[in-house]
């Protein structure tokens, strides 16, 4: 599964303004923006970025990823800092 795929598939099932997915090779990093995240804990948001990827994870296609999840007003603000290079 590369990075793209990736960024395609939780487009496409969320309701996020922004995905933005990088990798180092076996590592992918995950940051989603969407107003969806607004009243969820940080576990919800978790999950919610986890259940798309769930089939890819489970047959090893994807398995190490962090993830990080921003309102578009908290991603005004923390965009500098997270912005994968």
């Amino acid at each position: 599964m590369d990075c793209k795929e990736i960024e395609q598939l939780l487009l496409a099932t969320l309701q996020l303004e922004e995905v933005h997915v990088s990798t180092d090779g076996s590592h992918f990093k995950v940051i989603a923006v969407g107003e969806c995240f607004e009243n969820m804990s940080r576990i919800k948001q978790q999950q919610s970025i986890y259940g798309p990827l769930m089939d890819s994870i489970t047959s090893g296609q994807l398995h190490a990823l962090t993830i990080k999840t921003f309102t578009p007003t908290q991603w005004k603000r923390e965009k500098v800092f997270n912005m994968p290079v």
